[in-house]
């Protein structure tokens, strides 16, 4: 009596374990994604909860504001092209 023995059937064991490998890491990966994702947008919603304005007056606030005179630290040091505030205050006066 002669065994025969199917030549095919380890490799496709091996193919079969390969694959569910592979699918188990895909999942893996996927699933560590999706954590760093929801991770980082908690991350935002808190850091962003206290920044935004309360009421209506506020925001007209912000929206009015302008500033009286505009900052420019370079020009007042002479680094810049530009006059210092100094010159501007003294060219105001004389006209």
């Amino acid at each position: 009596m002669v065994i025969e023995t199917d030549a095919n059937a380890t490799p496709n064991a091996d193919q079969q374990t390969a694959g569910k490998e592979r699918i188990q890491r895909v999942r893996i990966g996927l699933s560590g994604l999706a954590f760093v994702f929801l991770l980082v947008l908690i991350g935002a919603a808190i850091t962003n909860w206290g920044d935004a304005p309360t009421n209506a007056a506020t925001n007209q606030a912000i929206a009015n504001a302008t500033p009286a005179e505009p900052n420019e630290p370079l020009a007042e040091i002479g680094a810049a092209p530009g006059e210092s505030s100094a010159a501007n205050a003294a060219s105001s006066n004389k006209h």
